[in-house]
């Protein structure tokens, strides 16, 4: 066969090789709007070793390792005794461990402790996303177990250590730790006041044994888990070891990993409780409320991760069509093909400022804020979670046929994709939360007012879509129904005030008039074409030394 057959022209260098933090205008726009001076340097020193380290070779074989060889399910050893262990790929505890040295698990006694993180997560999502998800339960086990000082005291200098140490074994012989959580059920799913594991409380003062089991338990082989049981107070929230303080394993009987859509490098199991020593954390009957702070911020996450999803399916678009010479010219420079670039571009940075602006406002923890996030956050978790599998999708598309290739890396975008719209309520959970947010806590309402109104006049777009809401409010028959409708427009109005504020005025002026003021279609690439859509795409642009 003659060589010439095989002469390879016009294919797209990988990127690699970049800072994924400093290449991201809108994401390092938001870290030096959001921290203030004196703690600048240290974070941004501290994001561009992670941003180099996200966008090398090396990390991105870590995580195409990771996901090509997912973890295993060992129940016994070669003797026949319960081990009940799940063997990762060297890659993984790689993965885990650079995570974790750069304090993707340590937010909340740092200054701009959760804007330094959040940027890390979403800078570190790109690399591999699976094992974000022990990071995140770590994370946010935090508040949970501050309702309980003498557990605070032990175990969050361990959940926000920056030492990654694998393996089982007991805490107190360990430099850092890693938390999951368990709560729902076969029967019950989201509805976890119909959970049916059992806590029968011993002698010990806040020592139980639980009985039952749970459905979806992520990350098993972490060394502590938050679970809700059924005490004779009420469902009640607990804290089981893997390890007891003696040495001895905890009976934790992984029955099986579940067989995912994506996020294949984490193992999702199945687990049952059989006389398992646990220790109630809160007061019993108040476990909903003493978890809800972990749901919170691990909802937080799901938004966070989402855009470091979207950021990186965009840049990979953008880059990829910068590269790739069509019908003449390079298929950047194309007028439909810019505009479905910009069209992602104006997606990926909204969801990017909304998910920094949360961060910040979990920094601030006044009175004000926390009434924001009330109903911001599950506006947010709805809509960015959501608008994440629409833009992966389309990216991928941006790449014809290479990008339905595995080795192209958008596959394995596409199917984590849907993950975070499911994980911690899917859509209809956080649209109702939402109405809960409005119909119990009028602050909540107020808060998000005052955010968004910081941008009133500014846009007549935003102005009009703004006074929309407030009609849709006004009207309270069929709620439930419109529940929806509802939070999209809580979200698309807070992202176009965000936008109006804070981006470049290209930016705002597109996404007001295509979100807000109906100048677009349902489609990607139908932005109006007066628009200046070559900035908007430059300003997407991943560069590459």
């Amino acid at each position: 066969m003659a060589a010439t057959t095989h002469t390879v022209t016009n294919q797209v260098p990988p990127l690699v090789g970049h800072d994924v933090f400093a290449t991201d205008r809108v994401l390092s726009e938001a870290v030096g709007r959001h921290i203030e001076p004196g703690a600048l340097p240290v974070a941004l020193e501290e994001l561009g070793e992670l941003g180099r380290a996200a966008g090398s070779a090396q990390a991105q074989e870590w995580g195409a390792q990771a996901n090509a060889h997912p973890p295993v399910l060992r129940t016994h050893d070669r003797y026949g005794h319960r081990v009940d262990e799940v063997e990762f790929h060297p890659s993984w505890h790689r993965l885990l461990g650079h995570a974790v040295s750069a304090g993707l698990t340590d937010a909340w006694g740092r200054p701009a402790g959760h804007v330094r993180r959040a940027a890390g997560f979403l800078v570190w999502t790109q690399a591999e996303a699976g094992h974000g998800c022990p990071l995140s339960m770590t994370h946010a086990a935090v508040p949970a177990l501050r309702t309980d000082p003498e557990l605070a005291a032990v175990w969050e200098p361990l959940l926000t250590s920056h030492t990654y140490v694998e393996g089982l074994r007991n805490p107190r012989e360990k430099a850092g730790v890693l938390f999951g959580m368990g709560m729902t059920e076969k029967q019950g799913g989201t509805d976890v006041r119909s959970n049916t594991t059992r806590a029968e409380p011993l002698s010990g003062e806040g020592e139980y044994l639980l009985t039952g089991h749970k459905w979806f338990c992520s990350a098993p082989m972490s060394d502590g888990f938050l679970v809700l049981a059924q005490a004779p107070g009420g469902l009640s929230c607990f804290l089981v070891p893997r390890v007891l303080p003696d040495g001895t394993r905890n009976v934790f009987l992984i029955q099986r990993l579940k067989d995912k859509l994506g996020n294949r490098s984490n193992a999702s199991a199945e687990v049952e409780f059989n006389g398992t020593w646990a220790r109630l954390v809160g007061a019993e009957g108040r476990g909903v409320r003493t978890i809800i702070e972990m749901v919170a911020a691990t909802r937080l996450d799901c938004v966070v991760g989402s855009a470091g999803l979207m950021r990186q399916a965009v840049a990979q678009a953008v880059h990829h069509s910068a590269y790739r010479d069509v019908f003449g010219g390079p298929l950047i420079d194309k007028p439909l093909m810019r505009n479905v670039l910009a069209d992602l571009a104006l997606e990926s940075e909204a969801a990017t400022v909304l998910a920094m602006r949360l961060a910040a406002a979990y920094d601030a923890d006044t009175e004000e804020e926390r009434a924001f996030l009330r109903l911001a956050l599950p506006a947010a978790k709805f809509w960015v979670t959501k608008r994440c599998t629409a833009v992966v999708g389309e990216a991928l598309e941006c790449l014809g046929g290479n990008g339905y290739v595995e080795e192209s890396g958008m596959p394995r975008l596409l199917r984590e994709a849907p993950l975070n719209s499911i994980w911690e309520g899917s859509g209809n959970v956080q649209a109702l939360d939402a109405l809960r947010a409005l119909q119990r806590e009028p602050r909540a309402l107020d808060a998000f007012l005052r955010e968004v109104g910081r941008a009133r006049g500014a846009d007549h777009r935003l102005d009009a879509a703004i006074k929309g809401l407030l009609t849709e409010l006004a009207d309270l028959d069929g709620i439930e129904a419109r529940a929806r409708r509802l939070v999209e427009r809580f979200a698309l109005v807070l992202q176009g005030s965000l936008l109006v504020r804070w981006a470049p005025p290209e930016v705002a002026d597109a996404f007001c008039a295509s979100r807000l003021g109906g100048d677009g279609g349902a489609v990607f690439g139908t932005l109006p074409h007066s628009l200046d859509l070559a900035s908007v795409v430059a300003r997407a642009r991943p560069s590459v030394d």
